[in-house]
């Protein structure tokens, strides 16, 4: 079976589009790369006019579009490599390579770098082996300095009702430039349908509950069926459906518009 990957390229200034980095340039190897090594290329992910990457220090995540779709398609789309031109195609940073690679080997997935033939973010090579314990002293370090940083403003903004960073639970959306989750209306139909019938049927199982959501034709947000995990982490979140939210032990009346 061929293995599962999907493509990444980025250019940031003109000048890496004279220097031969044209995202044309990039796809073009990538696909090669791809069929010289037998590798099934799923799809292709692009960034094109930013510089580098900005880590959002209020929100811990990424500020590139097609980087971000990326990283957050690894939750449902079962690949095993990313491949890019080069690594810096990726990141430029530190705080941006700690990042990434943290969603990265939290998926299994690693970089296949055309560029860098060698390289691998699951190293075992004993000539590394110093260089690597290094990297992850450092990258366990600038998680806790980023760990450390965000806590005074998570907290402040957890204690005035607002959403404090992390995944966006289902129902609501997090619109880029905009400080506050708004109800996803479609979504949101789906909470309101399962609490319901929770409410209507408190015996049934979480199985139960999600095959009767899916036999009434909805899906998840990847356009798939649900399961009872999925069923469950909605139900759990029912006094922030409610209008409320909890933080690291505060709780108080959100600022986002209830569902329930």
């Amino acid at each position: 079976m061929r293995q599962k990957v999907v493509g990444y390229v980025r250019v940031s200034t003109i000048g890496q589009v004279k220097d031969g980095y044209s995202l044309a340039y990039q796809v073009e190897e990538i696909e090669r790369y791809c069929e010289a090594n037998g590798l099934d290329l799923m799809h292709m992910y692009e960034d094109r006019g930013i510089s580098g990457a900005k880590v959002d220090e209020e929100e811990l995540t990424i500020e590139r579009e097609g980087l971000q779709d990326m990283l957050y398609d690894l939750r449902w789309r079962e690949v095993e490599g990313i491949v890019v031109l080069n690594t810096s195609r990726l990141w430029r940073s530190d705080m941006v390579k700690v990042v990434v690679q943290r969603e990265l080997r939290r998926y299994n997935v690693d970089v296949k770098a055309i560029e860098q033939p060698n390289y691998s973010i699951y190293t075992k090579d004993p000539n590394d082996f110093l260089v690597n314990g290094m990297l992850e002293l450092l990258d366990q370090y600038q998680k806790m300095e980023i760990a450390m940083k965000l806590g005074k403003g998570r907290t402040k903004k957890a204690k005035e009702g607002g959403y404090a960073g992390g995944r966006v639970p289902f129902g609501y959306t997090a619109r880029k430039g905009q400080k506050k989750i708004q109800v996803h209306d479609e979504q949101a139909t789906i909470v309101r349908r399962l609490f319901a019938l929770r409410e209507t049927n408190s015996l049934w199982s979480l199985s139960q509950l999600a095959e009767q959501l899916n036999s009434e034709g909805y899906r998840t947000q990847q356009g798939k069926r649900f399961t009872k995990v999925q069923v469950k982490n909605m139900l759990d979140r029912k006094a922030f459906y409610q209008g409320f939210y909890t933080y690291g032990g505060i709780q108080a009346v959100g600022q986002h518009e209830a569902i329930l």
